[in-house]
């Protein structure tokens, strides 16, 4: 019986999407193939010269979003994690909401919030820090013209609202 329920385990883990699309290969890999190893994209943005950027977020708990970028004739030319330092860094006070989404994919549904006295709106992501700790990164929106006045980022340790009692956990990118 034990054996059993194993075996459905494993079955049913071997039926998933990679999580990362590790074997695909930029320049060898098509897009069928990002398709059947990565699934369903959750977003899809068109590029210039036809192509598309398939989006691939990995939380809420997880700490990617996974961007496979494929050109007009259908071969993967890129597959990054955007919650990355150097993606956040892009993010400039004027920029829209779209502008945001194409470099970090969506945020978490249940964890974007509404300030009213702020007249804020908060987008945020869980990701992996340059230290190998969880991190939240926040893009707040002015409410009115849902434009970016600012970003921060904490490790999920200096956020005592998300009880981890300031205990510090790791991760990997």
């Amino acid at each position: 019986m034990r054996l059993a329920a194993w075996l459905c385990v494993a079955c049913g883990l071997a039926g998933c999407a990679a999580y990362d699309g590790y074997p695909l290969q930029a320049g060898l890999s098509s897009k069928a193939e990002v398709l059947q190893t990565m699934g369903r994209p959750a977003e899809v943005w068109p590029t210039r010269g036809g192509g598309e950027t398939l989006v691939y977020p990995r939380g809420p708990m997880g700490f990617h979003t996974f961007m496979m970028t494929v050109d007009a004739e259908g071969r993967l030319l890129a597959r990054e994690n955007a919650l990355e330092p150097r993606s956040f860094a892009l993010i400039q006070a004027g920029m829209t909401e779209e502008d945001v989404r194409r470099l970090l994919g969506p945020p978490v549904p249940h964890w974007t919030v509404y300030f009213e006295a702020r007249d804020e709106l908060v987008w945020e992501w869980r990701y992996c820090d340059d230290w190998g700790e969880p991190a939240r990164f926040n893009v707040l929106f002015d409410g009115a013209s849902r434009r970016v006045r600012s970003t921060l980022s904490l490790t999920e340790s200096q956020r005592p609202d998300l009880g981890f009692g300031g205990m510090r956990a790791r991760c990997s990118r």
